[in-house]
Formats: C-alpha cells, structure tokens, sequence
C-alpha cells in the first residue's frame, strides 16, 4: 500500500532585503577600506602638524638668537665709552631690523630703553634677550622679536602649504581607497552572491544546485569546495534512503503476501493447519523480525555512540564471547572458526564492542562458502589494541570497498543474502565513538580482512 501523493511545498521565500545582502556587503567593505585610508591620512596630518610646528618654532628660536647676537654686536659698536647710550647713534640698527621684519629693543645696563622699532611693546612673538658687551663688560641689552613679514610668515605659508598637501593627498588616498575597496568588495562578494543563490536553488528543492569553481580568496574557494561537498554527501545519502525505502518495501512484499494468502487460504478451508504449513508462515514473520532488527540496531548504535560505558576490558575476551555466541551458526554452515586470542587491554564499552565484533564475524559468516575458514585474531601493535577477522570467502571488488562501511550499502555480492547493509556501518560507527578505526582489505576470490584500531589501555 502507498500513500496518497500529497502537494508540493513551495520553497520558503527569502527573508526580506535578503536580495540586497551581497551588495549590501560589498558597500560596507568599500566603506571600510575608505575609512581605514581616512583615518590613516588623518592621524599622518596630525603628526606632520605637530612636527612641523616644533621643528619650525625650533628654526624661529635658532634664528632670533642669531639675530639678537648680530645686533647686540652693532649696538656695541655704537655705544660711546665717554657718553655710554647717550651718545650712541641707533638709528641704522633700528631702521635695519625694520626693513628686516624684526622687532627690536635696546636696553641700558639699568633696563630703560635706549632705542626700539615701532610697536615692539605690543609684538605678541617670542623674544630673545642676549647681553650687549663691550670689552667684556656688560653695557646693555638686545631684544629680538620676529614680526608676522619675517619668519613668522614664513611659518604660516608653511603650514598653509603643509596643509594643503595633507588634503590633497587625503582626497588622493580616499579615491585609492574607494576604488580598491569596491574591487577587493567584488571580489569577495561575488562567490559569497554565487554560494547564496545555489543555497537558496537547494532549498527550493533543486538537489543538483553545485557553486563549482568560484574565483575568490583561497577561503571562499575552499568554501565552495566544502558546500559542493556536502551537498553530494546528502544526495548520496538522499539515494540510499530511497534505496532503503524501496528494498525494505521490496524485502516486505514477499513476506506479507505469503502470510495473507497462507492465513487466506487457512480461513477459507483451502489447506489445514499442518505443522509444515504453519512452520512456513512462521519462517516469514522470523524474517520480518530480522529486518526490524536491523532497524532497531541501527537507531540504538547512534543512540550508543552519544552514552557509551567505558571500562577496562580485554578485547580478546571480548572476541572469545562473541565467537562462543556465533558457534552454531559456524557449524551450520560448514565454516571453520579459528580464533588466535593474544591479550589486548582497551577501555571500551563492552556491550557495544560485543556486538561490533559479531558484526564483523557475522558479515564474514554470510560471505565464506561452506568449507570456507574464518580466523579471528587479538593482539597489540604499538599503542594501539587490534582485532582482525579474516575470511576465505569471495572477496570485495575493488571498486566498491570504499562502500563498505556506508549504511544501508549493499554490494552486488550481497544481493541474494538477507540483511539490511548496516552491519559494517554500525561496526565502523561504534569504532569511531571508542577513538579507535575499522579498515577493509580484500581480493575478489581470496577473501577479506576486517581490522579494528582501538586505543590500547
């Protein structure tokens, strides 16, 4: 019986603006790289600022106390050893400061002013004071002060130019800037776009939606790589639940009709209740509690891996339980079971490694013909504790041993045996929850080799 085909969902629109995300993000990656260059032309003016003003007013300190010296050595020779200031004639030093855009003062030996340029009283620069001596005798003092023509102006071209070159190359940076930031922007935004529309494409239901070869920074390419990845991991395992679905509907058609028509046939008065005929409807329901099994194995395996009880326990011992619990089924079908059981300490949860290593010897069972062997060894191998099983039976092509440890996998081999294909893949899974690994070699025709890697204790 199927069910009732039911109506497509529609795929779930994007959220709002979601359109605009990718130029969204280019935008704020070009803003950053226009601001990150601002920011660094800013923090360049305000250190040129700085540094030029002091090395400037460092210049205007040299040059005023070179200056002073200079006139403090002119006011000297006018000074008069009869008269002293009173005789001396200033006006030439006076009028040679004016022209020069300095500002000047002479003072006696008592602090009264002998001679100064217009407006030295209300100059608002820095002065220098140097003594004014003749034959080593202090007559006087020289006054120097730099008006807004003399070097003063010189300072103000030089941070008006100073400045104009900073904005400029600002305005020169941030043009840079912008157009390498919408370059690097695009460059990064177009496989994120690409990512986002093969994302969207899978959502909606189109599982052949791949991103493929984008050009983009080695993370974003790896990135694609990664998501095409995953998506031909989930539709591999999209088809061997298909696979599933439609072999455990295959496996249960057989069984279920046998069933109806026997017990049909009982009810209607067809044939009697003989014991061979009610032997045969019990064989069917065996084999729908095998495939259930397997089922309820299989959810227990995953639920095992997240709860697992660790102890310290011999994996030789374990080995000697489960080869005892499958002896019979060795001895009914003409297989032989060699066991070759050195000690091997693992810290494991003995309940689940029980049942991995009677998977293994289980799968070795199906596939070693009557007459066959199956030797099942323990030992230690530097660190480590390993446990192989090795058979005689038809081998694994070499094309499908990297299937083996899939769920729900079934070689051609495997096609008329009984079993779901998740033995090997819960063994694999249980190995992988102890820290340890299982590994498959095989030779078609000679047979195959099961070894499980645990941590030694």
């Amino acid at each position: 019986m199927t069910d009732a085909p039911t109506a497509a969902s529609p795929p779930p629109s994007p959220p709002p603006g979601g359109g605009q995300r990718g130029s969204t993000l280019g935008l704020r990656l070009a803003l950053a790289f226009l601001g990150v260059s601002l920011a660094a032309v800013a923090l360049l003016a305000v250190l040129a600022a700085v540094f030029s003003a002091v090395d400037v007013s460092s210049l205007g300190d040299r040059q005023r106390s070179e200056l002073a010296s200079a006139f403090a050595v002119a006011a000297a020779g006018s000074w008069s050893p009869d008269r002293g200031w009173a005789g001396a004639d200033l006006t030439p030093v006076v009028d040679v400061a004016g022209h020069s855009g300095v500002q000047l003062q002479v003072l006696d030996d008592a602090g009264h002013t002998v001679a100064a340029t217009a407006g030295f009283a209300s100059a608002g620069e820095a002065q220098s004071s140097v003594p004014v001596r003749v034959k080593g005798r202090q007559v006087g003092t020289v006054q120097v002060g730099l008006t807004a023509s003399g070097l003063g102006a010189a300072d103000n071209v030089l941070r008006t130019a100073l400045l104009r070159a900073i904005a400029g190359t600002a305005g020169l940076a941030a043009l840079l800037a912008l157009i390498a930031g919408l370059g690097v922007a695009r460059r990064i935004t177009r496989p994120i776009n690409r990512l986002i529309t093969v994302t969207r494409a899978m959502a909606g239901g189109d599982r052949s939606a791949r991103a493929g070869q984008v050009s983009g920074p080695g993370e974003l390419r790896e990135l694609a790589a990664a998501f095409d990845q995953m998506a031909d991991t989930l539709d591999r395992e999209d088809k061997i639940r298909r696979d599933l679905v439609a072999s455990v509907a295959h496996e249960l058609r057989t069984p279920v009709a046998v069933l109806q028509a026997g017990h049909e046939a009982l009810l209607d008065g067809v044939i009697e209740a003989s014991p061979a005929e009610l032997g045969s409807l019990r064989d069917e329901v065996l084999r729908l509690a095998r495939m259930v099994d397997d089922l309820q194995t299989l959810a227990a395996a995953d639920a095992a891996v997240l709860r697992l009880t660790r102890a310290r326990r011999d994996l030789a011992t374990i080995a000697a339980e489960a080869a005892d619990s499958l002896s019979r089924r060795f001895e009914a079908a003409s297989v032989t079971l060699n066991r070759e059981l050195a000690e091997a300490p693992v810290v494991a949860d003995e309940r689940w490694l029980h049942q991995v290593v009677t998977n293994l010897l289980g799968n070795a069972l199906k596939f070693t013909p009557a007459g066959g062997r199956v030797t099942v060894r323990t030992g230690q191998t530097g660190p480590d504790a390993v446990l192989t099983v090795t058979d005689t039976g038809i081998g694994i092509p070499a094309d499908e041993l990297p299937h083996v440890f899939e769920r729900f996998w079934r070689g051609q081999a495997a096609a008329g045996t009984s079993g779901s294909g998740i033995g090997l893949a819960i063994a694999a899974e249980l190995a992988r929850a102890h820290g340890g690994t299982l590994a498959a070699a095989s030779q078609p025709g000679q047979g195959t080799t099961l070894t499980l890697t645990l941590p030694r204790a």
